[in-house]
């Protein structure tokens, strides 16, 4: 049911805990699952330096969480937008249809992260 990518993300999660000095932290959520991501960030002149993710969901959630963090991780905040929830699917070998909430969950997270760096 879920690419070797999922699972290894999954079992393996990157960047994962809390992170103590974050100088931007956000919390999505899905209502209709109950999935939550948690996303803490040191934001230094726009660039993210530091990324941490706590979340409680399902495999998917977990695993898209987990490779966006990978992908910000010393990335500008401008340079975020290119990241959708599609191309996080994509990058984890596909998602099945039931499961896709769990990208959409790690973009929201996203979009909040980098909305709430800009009202710093």
């Amino acid at each position: 049911m879920f690419s070797a990518a999922v699972l290894d993300h999954f079992e393996h999660p990157r960047n994962a805990g809390s992170l103590p000095d974050a100088t931007v932290q956000v919390e999505a959520t899905n209502p209709v699952c109950g999935d939550v991501l948690q996303l803490a960030a040191q934001i230094d002149n726009g660039r993210v330096v530091e990324i941490r993710f706590l979340c409680r969901g399902c495999t998917t959630s977990i695993a898209c969480a987990s490779l966006l963090t990978e992908k910000l991780e010393g990335v500008l905040l401008d340079a975020a937008h290119s990241i959708s929830a599609e191309s996080l699917a994509e990058d984890l070998g596909g998602l099945p249809p039931a499961t896709f909430h769990g990208a959409q969950l790690a973009i929201d997270a996203l979009h909040l992260l980098v909305q709430r760096s800009m009202q710093r």
